[in-house]
């Protein structure tokens, strides 16, 4: 098996590491990742600049653009064979509910799976690397699953908790969750007095109930969300029809 591994902390990240380090055991790996930390770059392609490619001592190879920029270019200007299979993550804290539609590292998995390729992004629900060992060692156990009974492509979203491994329960199939609106931007000023704005805090849960990703980590179990890129809102299809007739 051949696997693609990227990331939205950037190469040096401790997560992406621990990833590659656990896949390394049971499959060719390439690693290509972001320059630096680019966490809530969503899908977003660098259209405005060139982007460059360069191999790390380790042997990762980094780009100084998006996590999708990293996807993007190992799948169509590096390599003659396609992955087998790209991952993402291990991201620093939690990509549950609306979150995965900022989440670099859930971009990275959904350009390969644009590309018709099977990937699952990772994350840790708690931010601070806490028992990433575990986490390194669940996904592996998530891969090794292979997932046969899904169609392929298929986009797999796994949230995992900072837990010691023999703690972490099942695997778990969810759905998303839902969060209330994000707080408030925080206002301060720059050095020369200029008013600058921080995006506030994610906003409190609103649907955690049982079967949601939310439910599923705080119960110390691992969800899995399977997602899709289709935001055709079909049930409203037909009443937009009947207005514009």
């Amino acid at each position: 098996m051949r696997i693609l591994i990227s990331n939205d902390d950037g190469y040096l990240a401790p997560g992406i590491n621990a990833l590659a380090d656990a896949l390394a055991s049971i499959a060719e790996i390439i690693v290509v990742a972001p320059d630096s930390n680019r966490s809530g770059a969503s899908n977003s392609l660098s259209l405005d600049r060139p982007l460059t490619v360069t191999r790390a001592a380790n042997g990762f190879y980094f780009v100084n653009g998006t996590p999708t920029d990293c996807v993007h270019i190992a799948l169509t200007g590096m390599g003659d064979a396609p992955p087998d299979l790209v991952v993402s993550g291990i991201n620093n804290g939690q990509n549950m509910g609306d979150d995965t539609l900022y989440s670099g590292t859930v971009a990275a998995a959904t350009e390969a799976y644009l590309f018709g390729i099977p990937a699952i992004a990772f994350s840790q629900v708690n931010h601070g690397w806490e028992h990433l060992d575990a986490a390194a060692r669940v996904a592996r156990d998530v891969v090794q699953r292979r997932f046969d009974m899904l169609p392929s492509p298929y986009l797999l979203n796994v949230n995992i908790p900072n837990l010691p491994y023999e703690a972490i329960g099942a695997l778990t199939p969810t759905r998303l969750g839902r969060r209330h609106q994000a707080e408030p931007v925080i206002r301060s000023q720059d050095p020369r007095g200029r008013e600058i704005f921080w995006i506030g805090a994610p906003g409190a849960c609103r649907d955690a109930g049982e079967g949601t990703d939310f439910h599923a980590t705080s119960h110390g179990m691992v969800s899995i969300t399977p997602l899709q890129v289709d935001l055709t809102h079909k049930t409203q299809l037909a009443l937009l029809a009947q207005g514009l007739a």
